[in-house]
């Protein structure tokens, strides 16, 4: 393997702006935090696009409650799904631990739960089809993805797997081994699976969605469920270059295994969705 010397060195700094210390222990404006505000004002722009030109029809205060319940849905979602999915036993020994969101952790699985919710609320509450609300919401999901996994390679997070490719990255906070040709422990370089993630889950899934939303006419749930097998699928196959950052279920990491279920679900939901207008039409 090259020398450790070979490959960048990671040395991104997490904020934007750091803040001197203050006595409200405010240290910064994080690009984490940034990636979130970033795909919710997108999501937001995207709905006063489709309602502008008729493809979805939401007045602004119905889209305000709409925005408020998905943010909800993502952040509690995704907190809680973090503590259970990967950090159960530190939960079950102190809960509070969930409200400590400054200190990292989400679950994109749980972000997608607490969404679930979101919608069903809201679909209930305002009179919209579910499954219609769903497909909309999908073609919004994937930026949101896309700036969160750009966050993470700034973050120095979530790295990837021990790799000789030329453009791989040597993360600090990585394991350190034993380095013969510099006669000392450094960490290894690895792939970048953060900026995989960001082109797969994120600029790929939203590229497919906005084609069948503005170009094609699926069922209501079609586009949904085609989301949720298409993630599942992209999420499997980025997993094959990232470091597992819990312990395997059954040979696979955590975003594999619970990715089928996403698999799954999204093909109940294609299924429902075609025998709903095969009723329809006869």
């Amino acid at each position: 393997m090259a020398t450790t010397s070979s490959y960048w060195v990671h040395d991104l700094s997490p904020f934007l702006i750091r803040f001197p210390e203050n006595p409200i222990g405010l240290d910064g404006i994080r690009y984490y935090g940034l990636a979130y505000l970033l795909g919710f004002l997108a999501a937001w722009g995207l709905l006063r696009a489709y309602d502008a030109r008729g493809k979805f029809v939401i007045n602004a205060d119905a889209r305000a409650t709409l925005m408020t319940a998905v943010i909800l849905g993502v952040i509690v979602g995704g907190r809680l799904g973090y503590m259970l999915l990967y950090d159960l036993e530190a939960f079950l020994q102190n809960p509070l631990l969930v409200l400590k969101v400054n200190q990292g952790g989400m679950a994109s699985h749980g972000g997608f739960v607490g969404v679930l919710l979101a919608l069903a609320w809201f679909a209930r509450k305002y009179h919209y089809s579910f499954f219609k609300l769903g497909d909309v919401i999908v073609t919004l999901a994937p930026l949101g993805l896309c700036f969160g996994r750009i966050a993470n390679f700034i973050n120095g997070e979530l790295w990837g797997r021990v790799t000789e490719m030329r453009w791989a990255v040597v993360f600090p906070d990585s394991p350190m081994v034993y380095n013969a040709a510099l006669h000392m422990f450094a960490p290894e370089p690895r792939h970048p699976s953060q900026l995989y993630a960001a082109v797969l889950e994120g600029a790929l899934l939203f590229a497919y969605a906005q084609w069948r939303f503005w170009r094609t006419r699926p069922p209501a749930g079609q586009l949904g469920g085609e989301f949720l097998i298409g993630y599942g699928i992209v999420r499997i196959f980025g997993e094959l270059f990232r470091e597992p950052d819990a312990a395997l279920i059954m040979g696979l990491s955590r975003g594999q295994f619970y990715s089928i279920f996403m698999i799954i679900a999204g093909a109940v939901i294609i299924r429902v969705a075609r025998r709903k207008q095969s009723t329809a039409i006869a």
